[in-house]
């Protein structure tokens, strides 16, 4: 038989398994709304956190790899006053996929409050 405390330490195992699911899919969505304005790496990890959303450049650079890989995104090498930087854009396939994403987001977020005022 388990403890509390053993409960608690598998309650937060799968907690944060679970978020971390989710925080998979609304980065990819933050990036697709971010990139609307082309920016670069780092200047989109200080706007998330700027906005209070943590998250590492060991787990945004790869990606934006991906969804430049995808066609979601455009990346192009700017040589500048300190060094090269990459920076990225959405294309018109991101913008559909940010559009459907954020549709999901909506739906799904008026189902949450309708039931949770249920209650």
């Amino acid at each position: 038989m388990r403890t509390a405390r053993q409960e608690g330490h598998v309650m937060d195992n799968e907690l944060g398994s679970i978020e971390t699911e989710m925080k998979r899919g609304f980065l990819q969505l933050l990036v697709l709304i971010i990139l609307e304005k082309d920016a670069y790496g780092y200047a989109m990890v200080r706007a998330f956190r700027d906005r209070g959303y943590e998250v590492e450049e060991n787990t945004l650079y790869p990606l934006l790899r991906r969804l430049e890989k995808k066609g979601l995104i455009q990346g192009k090498w700017e040589i500048g006053e300190e060094r090269p930087r990459k920076f990225y854009a959405v294309t018109s396939a991101g913008r559909e996929m940010r559009d459907g994403l954020l549709a999901i987001w909506k739906k799904q977020d008026e189902i949450i409050n309708h039931l949770t005022k249920e209650k």
